[in-house]
């Protein structure tokens, strides 16, 4: 008998899977206003920079729950069958499809409102989401 490796042909997929894990971590699927307003943030920051969505998502700067000492870097290990984590899988083929507005003004980066990074000092943020401020 002879096994055949089959692959999923559709990448969108599998890159709505890989967003989807970041953002549950990053937000806790807490709400979907917030999790579309990260998602969109996302698409934002690789359209201004020309990044992939790949690159930024593993980008540790920008999604600090990616690093071991992070409170939440746990999350990242969510089962897949959580609803939460599941809305964020859906939000994300939603954006990858086109069909999910900019819930965030435009903005490519953010911060959760109990921290103030050096960044932000010179900034305006331009939307509060569920206590995650995002800025252009």
């Amino acid at each position: 008998m002879q096994l055949t490796l089959i692959s999923n042909p559709d990448s969108s997929a599998s890159l709505a899977y890989q967003i989807g894990r970041v953002v549950y971590a990053q937000t806790g699927g807490t709400s979907l206003r917030l999790v579309e307003a990260m998602t969109t943030m996302i698409k934002n920051l690789s359209t201004k920079t020309n990044r992939s969505m790949h690159e930024i998502i593993r980008d540790k700067n920008i999604f600090s729950v990616l690093d071991k000492d992070s409170p939440h870097h746990e999350r990242l290990t969510v089962p897949a069958s959580s609803r939460h984590f599941q809305m964020c899988v859906r939000t994300a083929a939603r954006m990858l499809g086109g069909e999910l507005a900019d819930c965030c003004n435009g903005a490519t980066i953010f911060h959760h409102a109990d921290i103030l990074p050096d960044w932000a000092m010179a900034r305006g943020y331009i939307a509060d989401i569920d206590n995650v401020l995002f800025y252009l």
